[in-house]
C-alpha cells in the first residue's frame, strides 16, 4: 500500500519540485558510492527513472549521465591515491567500447526481461566463487598481472562491453570478476580499473541512446549531482577501507541484485 503510494506521487510530482531534486541528488549519491564500491547500485536510480514515468529505454539511457560524472570522479581519486593501473585500463577499454556501442545499439530496441533472469543467474554462480577461496579477491595474485591483456581478457571485455552497453546495471560486478580472478588484481585495484573503463565506454553508449532521442537530461543532471559526490566517497572508502571490506559490500550487492531480477520479494506479499 505504501510502495503504491509512494509510485503515485512520484509519476504525478513536477520532477523539478525541491522534493523530487532532493530525492534524486540523494539517490545518486547512494549509487555512486554502490557503484564505485562494488556495482549494480545503478538499479536504484534506473528504478526511481521509470517511477518518475520514464520509459525503461528511456531510464537506461538516462541512467549514463550520472554514470559518467560519478565515474570521472572516482577515477581521478583513485589515481591521486596511486591506486590505478591506468596503462592496463586504457588497453582493456578499447574492447569494452566497441561492444558497448553494439550493446547499446540491441538496447534501443529490445525488451530485457528475458536477459534479466539468466543475469540473475550468472550472479549466483559469482556469488558462489566471491564465498569460496576468499584470499584471491583480498590480494593481488602477482603472477597472473601482466602489462599487456590476453586475448582471452580481450574477449571477455568485449562481452561485458555488449552487455554495458546493453543495461549497464551489474556491469561493474562482471568487471571486478574478470580483473581479480583472470588479470590477478586485488579488489582496491581491480576497483580502480573498472571505474575508469566505464568512465572511458560511457559515453559511447550514451550517444546512441542521445541519437535515438532516449535521454532525459533534466532527470539525470540532477541525480548525477549526487553521482559525483558518491563517487568520490565510494573511492575514498575503497582505499581506507581495504579489499576484504569492498569483498563484503560485492557480495551483499549481489544478493540484493539477484533477489530484485528474480521478483523474490514479491513471494512475501
Amino acid at each position: 500500500m505504501l510502495l503504491t503510494i509512494s509510485i503515485d506521487f512520484l509519476k504525478n510530482a513536477d520532477i523539478y519540485s525541491p522534493v523530487i531534486i532532493a530525492i534524486l541528488i540523494l539517490a545518486g549519491f547512494i549509487v555512486g558510492v554502490i557503484n564505485t564500491i562494488a556495482g549494480s547500485g545503478t538499479v536504484i536510480t534506473y528504478s526511481l527513472f521509470m517511477m518518475l514515468g520514464l520509459p525503461v529505454n528511456f531510464a537506461n539511457g538516462t541512467i549514463r549521465l550520472g554514470v559518467i560524472m560519478q565515474t570521472l570522479a572516482s577515477t581521478l581519486n583513485f589515481k591521486k591515491h596511486k591506486a590505478l593501473d591506468w596503462k592496463k585500463g586504457f588497453k582493456l577499454a578499447l574492447p569494452v567500447v566497441i561492444g558497448s556501442i553494439v550493446g547499446a545499439q540491441i538496447a534501443v530496441e529490445i525488451n530485457e526481461a528475458v536477459f534479466e533472469k539468466i543475469l540473475a543467474g550468472v550472479l549466483l554462480i559469482m556469488l558462489f566463487f566471491i564465498f569460496y577461496r576468499p584470499e584471491r579477491w583480498i590480494k593481488d595474485q602477482v603472477h597472473k598481472i601482466q602489462s599487456k591483456p590476453t586475448i582471452i581478457q580481450l574477449f571477455l571485455f568485449f562481452l561485458i562491453g555488449l552487455y554495458g552497453g546493453f543495461i549497464h546495471i551489474g556491469v561493474g560486478i562482471f568487471m571486478l570478476s574478470v580483473l581479480v580472478l583472470n588479470a590477478g588484481y586485488d579488489l582496491v585495484k581491480a576497483n580502480a580499473i573498472k571505474v575508469m573503463i566505464v568512465f572511458l565506454y560511457s559515453p559511447f553508449a550514451l550517444a546512441v541512446f542521445m541519437m535515438n532521442d532516449q535521454v532525459h537530461y533534466g532527470i539525470g543532471l540532477i541525480a548525477a549531482i549526487g553521482n559525483i559526490f558518491g563517487g568520490i566517497v565510494g573511492s575514498k572508502l575503497a582505499i581506507t577501507r581495504g579489499s576484504n571490506f569492498v569483498r563484503w559490500v560485492l557480495m551483499l550487492v549481489i544478493i540484493f541484485f539477484t533477489a530484485h531480477l528474480l521478483n523474490i520479494t514479491e513471494l512475501f506479499k
